[in-house]
């Protein structure tokens, strides 16, 4: 097998002295000795995070180069690579995304609370019967999910 030369493109940012990165035409290229090895669009974030940690699991960079060449700091890509290690890759791809949902306040605690609103209970009352704070049930009252006669 014949030795090939490393040959980064001019706008190559390297992260250590074997694995470089460019963006062109709407992705990110990642390379290793001028071989691309990941490829990217620029807005995909779950890729880009999956890459970066794959990157720090193989070994082919430390967390602090991919910190320092990328500007992110150093937890966060620790954060990925524990996910990978982990989790897996299934993890960055298919997970479900729960933030600003409200996990106590499901759809059966909504129809609870409805019918006691309905029966003429207070928000306390209400609070306390189906286990939920008063500051929730007042929420969802001013929001418009749930109606006082």
């Amino acid at each position: 097998m014949q030795m090939q030369m490393p040959f980064f493109p001019e706008e190559t940012k390297m992260l250590n002295s074997t694995i470089g990165f460019y963006q062109d035409d709407g992705f990110v290229y990642y390379l290793h000795n001028g071989s691309p090895i990941f490829c990217h669009a620029t807005s995909d974030l779950n890729s880009y995070r999956y890459i970066i940690a794959n990157l720090v699991v193989n070994r082919m960079c430390k967390t602090s180069e991919v910190s320092n060449a990328l500007g992110i700091h150093i937890k966060n890509v620790q954060r990925y690579a524990k996910a990978l290690r982990d989790k897996g890759t299934d993890w960055f791809f298919n997970r479900d995304d729960h933030r600003g949902q409200c996990y106590k306040f499901t759809p059966a605690k909504k129809e609870q609370a409805q019918d006691l609103l309905n029966q003429g209970y207070s928000a306390y009352r209400v609070a306390k019967e189906t286990g939920l704070s008063e500051s929730a049930i007042r929420y969802h009252l001013r929001s418009g999910e749930l109606k006082k006669k």
